[in-house]
């Protein structure tokens, strides 16, 4: 297996929302429908983006020209945003608006804090891990290694936020998968202040594939403890690396 290869070029804040842009809207156009005029609605698709890479800390978000590429009136999508800004995912600026939000390095240990309680409790006493949920766990571990094999380091990230999903929803809560949803929005944006942030995934790939195996052979304790010290080692990772 080989990690090397090229990885994608960052189009950068501006250009990225360009693309993202288009993204929604041929989503929207696809459907054939206006999406609900629901604010939640609105802010989980915002969330979506900052959750799978294509929103980058720093990147500014025009109201009219998002509103219509999600489909939703200019007052909802403020509603939208405003429930973002509450979850720290975006923040407003003078002279700027709404734009994505740049952690720092007590948002990581703030994360961390709370990942290393959620994560390892749903491994090891979560009541919902049926074969199939335990099915979505090793997926994420092949699509993590399927995009080290094709030199792919971002779709290594994208696998990564996968496993951690799918590893959360063994506790079968809606609650606690909005949680992670919110918490995996905040990990892409630190991962984003590394020097090489895709990179910085792919020595975890043997650790997921650990974990997915305790959790097959039902040593879920294991699991958990295994999860618990790679989270720590996780963060000290991040911190021994983000800019100051």
């Amino acid at each position: 297996m080989s990690t090397t290869g090229p990885t994608r070029p960052d189009p950068g804040p501006t250009s990225g929302f360009e693309s993202v842009l288009d993204a929604l809207d041929a989503e929207r156009r696809a459907r054939r429908a206006v999406m609900s005029t629901s604010a939640d609605r609105a802010a989980r698709t915002v969330r979506e983006q900052v959750v799978e890479g294509r929103l980058r800390s720093g990147t500014r978000l025009p109201e009219e020209r998002l509103a219509a590429a999600i489909g939703v009136s200019r007052n909802t999508l403020r509603e939208a945003l405003s429930q973002l800004v509450a979850e720290r995912i975006l923040v407003r600026e003078a002279h700027r608006g709404v734009v994505v939000a740049t952690p720092d390095a007590d948002d990581v240990r703030d994360l961390y804090a709370v990942r290393l309680v959620l994560e390892p409790g749903a491994l090891e006493h979560g009541t919902a891990a049926t074969p199939a949920a335990v099915a979505r766990v090793r997926d994420s571990v092949a699509e993590g290694y399927a995009a080290a094999d094709r030199g792919d380091h971002a779709g290594i990230g994208d696998a990564n936020q996968h496993f951690h999903r799918a590893v959360v929803s063994l506790a079968g809560s809606p609650r606690l998968d909005a949680q992670m949803d919110l918490l995996l929005a905040e990990m892409r944006l630190v991962f984003h202040r590394m020097g090489d942030p895709e990179a910085f995934h792919a020595p975890y790939l043997a650790d997921n594939d650990r974990i997915c195996g305790l959790l097959e052979a039902g040593e879920r304790g294991a699991a958990a403890h295994h999860l618990a010290d790679y989270l720590a080692r996780a963060r000290d990772h991040l911190l021994g690396e983000l800019p100051a």
